[in-house]
């Protein structure tokens, strides 16, 4: 928990530190972005139909720099969510969601839309990840599967990057490495011909090389409605390259006022590598908005 708050004062101080430390012209930079605190309570005394006392609080941050000069295109995005719940009657917190995610594309532009383009991207957690279950006498129990920084996904590509605005762009990228790192703790015992997350026994990486595909969508279809949609495609070279890694996330923003807002977020998921099954989360939430700058 307190490498958790430790990352979030981090970022938070950053974002406002930024504001005297950058020393650029007006409109070569261009950042903002938000952090959404959602809690929910669900209390039961005497109720026939049944429920379960419960309490979750929540964290989502979306933050992003742009940049833009002489033909440079440098676009970064930052999301990061976490949340507990308690539910009564059970021995340990619950994470009901948890992202981190950083993407950052470098371009250099040809033409009016198109440019030569970097991409790097990193994905992990912030909190250790249980299986929960019950031994034999009905008590519960835990057992770590994953922690922060394992697994880290790691990408780096080049390509062409397509942007008509800072809500329309596409990235192709058909020379991309990707990097999955993870403790060595999780891969020693496993069994023969098992793996984690793609990565063998005794081993603590996974190195892959091939295409991506990286793009994104915003949009108002309605008057305080934004919806934003993100599609990540990868395929491996040098594994089983008709296995696309997918990870498609749709998010519906529907401001209620300045300070409350309500939030759909539906993400998809397949990789082979961690689980052979789509992999889908939903969250839904009505919470305290504020913007950063």
């Amino acid at each position: 928990m307190t490498r958790i708050i430790f990352i979030i004062l981090f970022f938070s101080s950053f974002t406002y530190a930024q504001k005297d430390s950058i020393q650029t012209p007006k409109n070569d930079w261009k950042k903002g972005g938000e952090a959404t605190f959602l809690f929910n309570q669900a209390a039961f005394s005497e109720w026939v139909s049944g429920g379960e006392n419960s309490i979750s609080l929540s964290f989502h941050a979306d933050y992003d720099w742009n940049y833009e000069k002489n033909g440079w295109k440098w676009d970064t995005k930052f999301l990061g969510d976490f949340g507990l719940t308690k539910i009564s009657g059970t021995k340990f917190l619950r994470k009901t969601n948890d992202r981190f995610d950083l993407q950052s594309l470098l371009g250099k532009s040809f033409s009016k839309e198109w440019s030569y383009s970097t991409h790097f991207g990193m994905k992990t957690q912030f909190a250790r990840g249980y299986v929960y279950g019950k031994d034999d006498s009905g008590n519960d129990i835990r057992t770590l599967r994953t922690h922060f920084f394992s697994p880290v996904y790691i990408q780096l590509g080049v390509g062409l990057y397509w942007k008509e605005s800072d809500n329309l762009w596409i990235n192709i990228a058909p020379f991309t490495q990707r990097l999955t790192l993870v403790s060595r703790k999780f891969t020693m015992d496993l069994a023969e011909g098992k793996e984690y997350f793609g990565v063998r026994k005794g081993d603590n990486h996974r190195f892959e090389l091939g295409a991506s595909v990286t793009s994104f969508y915003k949009f108002s279809p309605l008057e305080n409605i934004l919806l934003e949609q993100r599609l990540s495609l990868y395929s491996d070279y040098l594994g089983k390259a008709e296995n696309v890694d997918l990870d498609y996330q749709v998010t519906a923003k529907m401001k209620v006022n300045e300070r409350i807002s309500t939030n759909l977020i539906l993400q998809m998921v397949y990789d082979d590598n961690a689980v052979k099954r789509l992999q889908v989360r939903e969250v839904f939430g009505v919470g305290f908005r504020m913007e950063l700058n």
